[in-house]
């Protein structure tokens, strides 16, 4: 079965169909180009939906991720992630493969076509030419003989003829012999040209042709053969990788299996759990007796041995669940305003809460209190022992760098060409400095959570306010107000809680009793090194170059209290400012 011996009559309809042949090649080329980009894309948006659906750091669905069905899910979105990449791995292997290599063979292929055409159509001009030949020798030979036909007669007549001259008779007979003589050059030429004639035409038809076609129909044949490897390497491609996204799946499925219902449970407890008492049973309230009804509102002594039955008749007695409304009898009647007002202005430490909390509030408004005080007692353990631990994690990454400083420190030393020891001492001083910072933020944590814990007895008054001082505005100074709270095993659902709520409110109302207070001496003075627009209540607008009094230092909440005139004073960032303490000041230090 050969193209040259069966199809060799039809060049034009085997043009047609090697042509048609790299059509189909090539739409296949554009059919994989397709399928790759398509892979692109859905590993793309496989990316995108896991990337969207992952933990945001510092936020609350990272702490979410604590439980094991919400690591589950995280783990399916890794293995979704890795299953993109096998998808980009399709693409890139059937783009190599596949797309690249069949495109540059359709170009060899096509010169290869136009090789083999341009040969055929070359031996067709060829055979075209000798039979133009032949058809111009064969007319040329049937005309002579035509005019030596004319000219025998002409001849026959003339001798024919009594009234012709012989001179004439003769001229006739040599004009028959000349065409008779052409006649058989053009037979003789006639016949050499048509035996050239059939043994081209032979050679093109058994040979030349049959040749060409046949170099056409292997061509054609490793096209077919080549598209059907491509069509197999397009299936391998697949193959490969799926048993990686096998084992993507089966990572899914051991994340599912990984499930503890008991673990999260358990997890919920500690995460919500406040450590508190139920409440007790609440005591019979006997309005029968008319002398428990008609307890004096005017009598102070009264009205606050009535507060101290309340709060220390029980542990549990004045504490009731948060979701039920406290019911006011007569036996819990507020003591009047005159009464609250005199009890707030001669209670100082109280006044100086409120002063602190105007100013925590004007320049840390809904902030959480730094010592956690705000939190029920179990919540407020666990987060002082994360923050306790996150302060040693970095304690010891500085003491790590201080090590290395000090080794290289010593390097320098030994070999002076590699570096200057001195250069170091700044930066050693420094990080000497955070040590140091960060050992006294732990030991404030640590203080605060050995008194949740129960290792160290309740702070005084005084030293609670020390402690709101040392660290300014980071932590609210709310916790310096909850010393009522600490009597009380949570601190916020007693009848002590609402009555301090009322003092609140009528610190608002009073403020402008607290700023008549004395001004507090200024203790030295700074020089503004930027400007600062003090937008915030509580903070002050300063100039470049401006010069003010200091009438409190940074307590370590990056912030300093100064004064520009009696009734201009406020607080600005201490990095704003080059503070210069007078020497007879207490506590003279900045942490500029």
């Amino acid at each position: 079965m050969s193209w040259g011996t069966e199809l060799w009559d039809q060049f034009d309809n085997l043009e047609k169909h090697t042509q048609w042949g790299i059509d189909i090649l090539e739409k296949y080329i554009k059919f994989v180009k397709e399928r790759t980009e398509i892979e692109l894309s859905y590993a793309k948006q496989l990316r995108n939906l896991s990337k969207k659906y992952q933990p945001k750091k510092n936020s609350k669905e990272e702490e979410e991720h604590r439980y094991t069905a919400c690591k589950a899910f995280l783990s399916t979105l890794n293995e979704m992630n890795d299953y993109a990449g096998q998808h980009e791995v399709i693409s890139e292997n059937m783009t190599s493969q596949i797309t690249v290599e069949l495109a540059r063979y359709v170009q060899e292929l096509k010169q290869e076509r136009k090789s083999h055409f341009h040969e055929g159509r070359k031996a067709q001009q060829h055979i075209e030419t000798c039979w133009k030949q032949l058809e111009s020798s064969k007319r040329r030979f049937e005309r002579d003989c035509k005019e030596a036909d004319r000219a025998q007669q002409y001849f026959e007549k003339m001798d024919a003829d009594i009234n012709v001259t012989k001179a004439d008779v003769e001229k006739a007979r040599q004009q028959a012999q000349i065409r008779h003589q052409m006649a058989e050059d053009s037979k003789a030429d006639y016949s050499s040209i048509l035996q050239k004639f059939n043994h081209e035409q032979r050679e093109y038809y058994y040979s030349h042709i049959p040749t060409i076609f046949q170099k056409i129909q292997e061509m054609e044949e490793r096209r077919i053969v080549r598209m059907g490897e491509s069509m197999k390497t397009y299936a391998e491609v697949d193959r490969q990788v799926v048993p990686i996204i096998g084992k993507c799946l089966d990572g899914i499925v051991k994340a599912a299996e990984s499930i503890d219902q008991k673990n999260d449970s358990q997890l919920v407890i500690e995460a919500y759990k406040s450590g508190f008492e139920p409440p007790g049973d609440i005591e019979f309230e006997d309005y029968t007796q008319p002398m428990k009804r008609t307890i004096s509102e005017n009598s102070l002594s009264n009205s606050r041995e009535g507060k101290a039955e309340l709060k220390f008749g029980g542990k549990s007695k004045g504490k009731l669940w948060p979701f039920i409304k406290k019911n006011k009898s007569p036996k819990q009647q507020k003591e009047p305003l005159s009464h609250r007002f005199n009890e707030f202005m001669t209670s100082k430490p109280k006044i100086h809460c409120f002063r602190s909390l105007k100013r925590g509030l004007s320049l840390k408004l809904g902030a959480a209190p730094e010592d956690f005080s705000n939190l029920p007692p179990e919540q407020r353990r666990k987060k002082l022992q994360q923050k306790v631990d996150e302060l040693n994690k970095d304690i010891q990454k500085e003491m790590d760098q201080r090590d290395a400083i000090t080794k290289m420190k010593d390097v320098y030393l030994k070999n002076p060409q590699m570096g200057d020891p001195a250069s170091l001492d700044h930066k050693l001083t420094e990080v000497s400095q955070n040590i140091e910072k960060l050992r006294l933020e732990a030991q404030k944590f640590e203080a605060w959570l050995a008194e949740v814990e129960g290792r160290l007895p309740a702070r005084s008054e005084q030293a609670r306010r020390q402690s709101g001082m040392y660290d300014g505005q980071t932590a609210p100074p709310v916790s310096n107000c909850a010393q009522d709270r600490e009597s009380s095993p949570d601190g916020s659902y007693t009848e002590e809680q609402s009555q301090e709520s009322e003092v609140k409110v009528l610190a608002t109302d009073f403020d402008d009793e607290f700023d008549d207070e004395e001004p507090l001496p200024a203790i030295g003075t700074c020089k503004a090194l930027y400007t600062f627009d003090g937008q915030n209540e509580g903070t002050i607008s300063v100039v470049e170059g401006e010069t003010l009094y200091v009438i409190e230092e940074d307590k370590g909440d990056g912030w300093t209290r100064i004064r520009r005139s009696e009734d201009e004073e406020g607080y600005v960032p201490t990095s704003y400012v080059e503070v210069y303490l007078d020497k007879n000041a207490k506590g003279a230090k900045t942490y500029i």
